[in-house]
């Protein structure tokens, strides 16, 4: 149902203001019979002079009269008593709401001034709350109350706001004068001290920096610090912020309600702090309250509650006193996980978290609800965060804040570097991209550090080495920072704490990878297949494969290779040996952090070694972790979140034990690493391995002649050491001594002694009688050991 406009046009007299309070007001004074207050009219004083004033309705104001304090009769030319024509006034908010305003300030009194510096900002935040949604004309004169001082004020400039802004759309840049405006709450106010002035003020505001690319989503990212977080901005001032760019009356109007909590989260040094701060500065709100979330508790039974409710002191009375026109209150909890747990989980029995989390509840969406505050949480676990903190109302727009890409790593990298680029020490052999390609995975504190680095770096060549530390003056005019310096660093000083640790996988393939035969060949061209499934596949952000084989065949290798060569920012080993020592539920969490970590990352590998020893699989009983199985199928199956992807590579030795587990369906396609099994696929591995003379491979090649074996490469590389360190006489005497204890060669015939053994077993395998063997165990291993191809 359209609202009814009332027509309103009347002469009356014009009157002196009834009090010193409302004269501060900037408001002409009416009885409530001819007008309500917040309505603006025009005041005609003679034929060709008309002046906008926004009405308040005080009891004691008589019918048919207008009052006006001094300096608005002043302004009018207005004596008491005299007729005035008054009439109703409409702003059209497309064209007339304030961007800018331009104000001279002085004491109104000269005996009261003082030396003291004046916050402009805080004086500018003040007068908006005041006098929101009244109207201003140029040349107006009002006073103004701050700090128990009264100031005299002349509006000198108006500039609208952008209307592209209202709408929601980028700032076109425009700028339009105009003689009336509205005043709302994301108007800027410029203050100038008067001409002569003894006035000091301090501050943004004394000086003219348009308010409207502050509301802009077109942020200046780099002389605010951040970068790489362009998207997440824009996001945040889409769902939190644009309904605080609109005329708190038109908001009103559609019901809307200001979103009151963000969350942010995300791996630690992504810059959800420095977000923080800097949303603050974007909303020229007041500077942000920002708690450390273990600072809240006390040892006190309810002073953690009343240290909730301190926080929220200061706009619950600003909102009594200033209703819609209050200014927006921030507070900032970082480390938000430390206070708010999920409730009834704590082992205390005071149940301080729980009370702790109920307080804020009651602050941010309670009975008596705050319109004035935006909380903003941070957290590198918001698993741990009470869900009830979660719903819509409270922190309902959550973000993360991810490592970024190789653009956001330029802009990140061009921030930290820019002051070098100024003063001509960063030198020009310094490409900021080629960085930004090299270091994947990097957090924004950790490409800070490598600047750091390479600063430091650079500073030591100049520092002169005797018995005291002296710097090299005459050179250190000359410093530079050198693309050596960040490679140096790169290499040596900063590794990502959710990147690729060449130490963690260097050391399993330090023999480098053998290719003794086709069989290597193949599976390395596989690798290189699912790799690049990996990278391209839409459909398949989840790879994964088994890779199984005999015992000693270079499966973990071969793993940490195909790893490597994928070139992945982020590549993790799960290994049996570093969860030595830990009980089921920690070998899970420690498991589960491997994949956390993984799905942080646009591009990860994941290598899950030796499952069956994950598993805690010994063949006696049979004995295995239910717990950790379970886990691992899960994670093996869960599919990366949106716009990551996966691969994993798993290793055992035992492909019946997990196909008796239901864990070979998890993998995508399984990869068989078979053994050396001819005297041939052997004489090329010694070859390649150079370790024997060729007079000494030609001996060997003889004996093997015609015989089969079957040894993994990895034993393969000890018995050739223990073999070296005979004398040379006795090296190959000895090395085929060995491979005979070990049972890797037959002496006899060996095509015959396979042929026997597999006929003798053939029928028994394959009829499935072996399942019922007494010697169940030690017919299984027979079986793995001469038939698994």
């Amino acid at each position: 149902m359209a609202a009814r406009v009332v027509i309103f046009f009347k002469t009356m007299q014009a009157a002196r203001c009834p009090t010193d309070e409302l004269s501060l007001t900037n408001c002409a004074v009416v009885s409530e019979k001819d007008l309500q207050s917040g309505q603006h009219v025009t005041v005609k004083t003679t034929p060709n002079h008309k002046f906008v004033f926004t009405v308040k309705t005080h009891h004691t104001v008589a019918p048919g009269t207008i009052a006006f304090s001094l300096p608005q009769r002043k302004w009018a030319g207005l004596s008491i008593g005299q007729e005035v024509e008054v009439a109703n006034y409409n702003f059209d908010k497309s064209k007339q709401c304030i961007g800018a305003m331009t104000i001279e300030i002085d004491f109104l009194q000269k005996k009261s001034t003082d030396s003291s510096p004046y916050d402009s900002d805080k004086m500018a935040a003040e007068f908006i709350q005041q006098f929101n949604n009244q109207g201003f004309s140029v040349t107006q004169q009002l006073v103004f109350s701050f700090c128990d001082k009264l100031f005299g004020l002349m509006v000198k400039d108006i500039e609208a706001m952008d209307a592209s802004i209202l709408k929601g759309e980028p700032a076109s840049g425009k700028k339009q004068k105009i003689d009336v405006g509205l005043m709302v709450g994301n108007s800027q106010v410029i203050f100038e001290k008067a001409e002569n002035s003894s006035l000091t003020l301090v501050g943004k505001a004394k000086t003219k920096e348009a308010r409207q690319t502050i509301i802009n989503p077109d942020w200046n990212f780099e002389k605010m610090g951040i970068g790489g977080l362009d998207k997440e901005f824009s996001d945040i001032f889409r769902r939190a912020f644009a309904s605080r760019v609109f005329p708190p009356d038109i908001v009103e109007q559609m019901g809307c309600k200001h979103v009151k909590g963000i969350l942010l989260f995300g791996p630690p040094g992504c810059g959800k702090t420095l977000m923080a701060r800097q949303i603050g500065k974007m909303l020229n709100a007041r500077e942000p309250k920002i708690v450390n979330g273990p600072e809240i508790l006390n040892k006190y039974v309810g002073e953690s509650e009343a240290n909730i409710r301190k926080l929220f002191a200061e706009a619950e009375e600003e909102q009594k006193r200033l209703g819609a026109n209050s200014g927006l209150h921030i507070i900032i909890f970082d480390e938000l996980d430390a206070i708010c747990k999920q409730r009834g989980t704590g082992a205390s029995s005071t149940g301080v978290h729980d009370t702790v989390v109920n307080q804020l509840l009651s602050k941010i969406d309670g009975v008596e609800q705050l319109n004035n505050i935006l909380v903003i949480g941070m957290t590198n676990r918001p698993d741990l965060i009470d869900d009830a903190l979660m719903r819509p109302g409270r922190f309902e727009v959550k973000m993360e804040i991810g490592l970024p890409d190789e653009k956001g790593r330029v802009q990140i990298l061009t921030i930290h570097t820019n002051k070098m680029r100024g003063f001509n020490l960063l030198a020009v052999d310094v490409n900021i991209k080629e960085l930004a390609s090299e270091t994947k995975n990097y957090s924004g504190a950790e490409l800070e550090g490598l600047v750091r680095a390479a600063q430091s770096t650079a500073m030591n060549r100049h520092i002169k080495a005797t018995s005291t530390v002296e710097v090299d003056m005459e050179k250190a005019e000359k410093l530079q920072v050198t693309r050596a310096d960040f490679m140096g660093s790169l290499n040596n000083d900063i590794k990502p704490a959710f990147g690729t640790n060449q130490e963690d996988y260097s050391s399993y393939i330090m023999n480098g990878i053998i290719k003794w035969g086709d069989p290597v060949t193949h599976v390395l061209d596989d690798g290189e297949l699912l790799v690049q499934q990996t990278k391209n596949s839409d459909r398949t952000p989840l790879v994964a494969v088994l890779l199984e084989g005999p015992p000693h065949s270079g499966k973990t290798a071969l793993a940490a290779k195909i790893a490597e060569d994928s070139q992945f920012p982020f590549i993790k080993i799960c290994s049996p040996d570093k969860m030595i020592g830990h009980s089921e539920i920690s070998k899970c969490q420690a498991i589960k952090k491997v994949f956390d970590d993984a799905y942080k990352s646009q591009l990860s590998c994941v290598v899950v070694d030796d499952i069956e020893r994950l598993l805690d699989y010994v063949p006696i009983g049979p004995r295995f972790s239910n717990l950790v199985l379970q886990a691992l199928l899960v994670l093996l199956k869960k599919a990366p979140p949106k716009g990551r992807k996966l691969l994993i590579i798993g290793t055992t030795s035992r492909k019946d034990v997990l196909q008796e587990m239901e864990m070979l369906d998890a993998f995508s396609t399984t990869i068989h690493i078979p053994n050396i099994s001819t005297g041939e696929q052997l004489v090329d591995a010694l070859e390649l391995l150079g370790s024997f003379t060729d007079k000494e491979r030609a001996s060997i090649a003889q004996q093997l002649k015609g015989k089969r074996v079957w040894i993994g490469i990895k034993k393969l590389l000890v018995l050739i050491e223990m073999s070296l360190q005979m004398d040379q006489d006795y090296r190959v005497t000895k090395f085929l001594s060995l491979l005979r204890d070990e049972g890797a060669c037959n002496p006899g015939d060996g095509k015959q002694s396979w042929k026997q053994v597999k006929n003798k077993y053939k029928n028994f395998i394959q009829t499935g009688k072996w399942a019922d063997c007494k010697c169940k165990r030690l017919t299984s291993a027979l079986i793995s050991h001469y038939f698994r191809i």
